[in-house]
């Protein structure tokens, strides 16, 4: 009986120390390595998997006490995916209420196939959501803020909805753009066609921003990247507008004349070999997959009939007379 009635004293005792330190763990803020912390968890994530995030995060020290706190208070299943701004000086307990009821304060921003950088950060600076610390820095300072190896950031930003807690900065909004692009560009070029024409994924990244901007339609994204293939596999010059526009930056006026062609700069690929030297735009993965999957074609020219498609050619007198029907000649019926 004695020994029962210490069983029981143990139990109590034991119960009333787990109680205890469950109550000083679930109580005592923690200590971020910064200010705030976004924490992205995705669909599907395990309780273990999140306690593991946040650990790797450094908003926990070690994972296992937030995982009995989630299951002793019987929500193991109800944390909700999402983007969410962890203070410094949360408690463990605040956490918990913070993922299991979504409390994500989300606001979203889109970036948008073909955009520039500097339209990017237009876009940004005009988000009320967004607290804004690079709105002064040069984009050398940006880069390097973000941690890329890149000084050029064109197209080295993923086109996307990203979502974000009210007040993350957008220092943070650029480098998970930025690392967005690095983790899609590196996946689709270990699985590009063999045999192509580039030096490196960042050539790559250039080809589809040419792409990007030469069509809106899916279906010719393909066949416009086999162009320029054959045409850089052959030596000659890709020759599209585009780069032309690019690199005349604030001179140009909404027309493009014959001067401009002319006009050299690093971006003219009428007057120059080869790719430009960077990216022109923000190229999406459909744009990315055309670069590294082009279309297997003879064609080397391509005219645009006036609804947004094209039509292309495997000689110059081909598309000689392509340019005479679609581009002359729908002039001289418009007048």
């Amino acid at each position: 009986m004695r020994y029962l009635k210490r069983l029981i004293l143990l139990a109590i005792l034991a119960l009333g120390l787990i109680l205890g330190w469950m109550f000083y763990f679930a109580n005592k803020p923690v200590e971020l390595p910064a200010a705030e912390v976004e924490v992205e968890l995705k669909a599907g994530s395990s309780l273990r998997g999140v306690a593991s995030q946040l650990v790797q995060q450094g908003i926990l020290s070690e994972p296992w006490s937030f995982v009995i706190l989630v299951r002793a208070m019987g929500k193991a299943a109800a944390i909700k995916a999402g983007n969410y701004l962890i203070e410094d000086g949360i408690t463990p307990y605040q956490l918990f209420l913070i993922l299991t009821e979504g409390s994500t304060r989300q606001s979203s921003i889109t970036f948008i196939e073909g955009w520039t950088f500097q339209e990017m950060r237009d876009a940004i600076n005009k988000h009320d959501d967004i607290k804004h610390v690079t709105m002064a820095y040069t984009t050398e300072q940006i880069m390097q803020e973000i941690g890329a190896a890149e000084r050029h950031p064109e197209g080295l930003f993923f086109p996307d909805t990203y979502y974000f807690s009210k007040g993350m900065s957008d220092k943070d909004i650029l480098k998970r753009a930025y690392e967005a692009m690095q983790s899609r560009l590196a996946e689709a070029w270990q699985k590009r066609e063999p045999g192509l024409p580039y030096e490196s994924p960042y050539e790559a990244l250039i080809m589809a921003s040419i792409v990007e901007k030469e069509t809106g339609l899916a279906s010719e994204r393909a066949m416009i990247a086999g162009v320029f293939i054959n045409r850089l596999r052959i030596g000659m010059r890709l020759q599209t507008d585009p780069t032309v526009i690019y690199g005349m930056g604030d001179q140009f006026d909404g027309n493009l004349r014959r001067r401009d062609l002319l006009q050299d700069t690093a971006y003219n690929t009428y007057t120059r070999l080869g790719l430009p030297p960077t990216p022109i735009a923000m190229p999406g993965i459909a744009a990315i997959e055309a670069a590294l999957h082009p279309r297997k074609t003879k064609a080397l020219y391509f005219v645009g009939k006036g609804d947004g498609s094209h039509i292309f050619s495997r000689s110059l007198n081909e598309h000689n007379r392509a340019v005479q029907q679609y581009q002359i000649g729908r002039k001289n019926n418009a007048r």
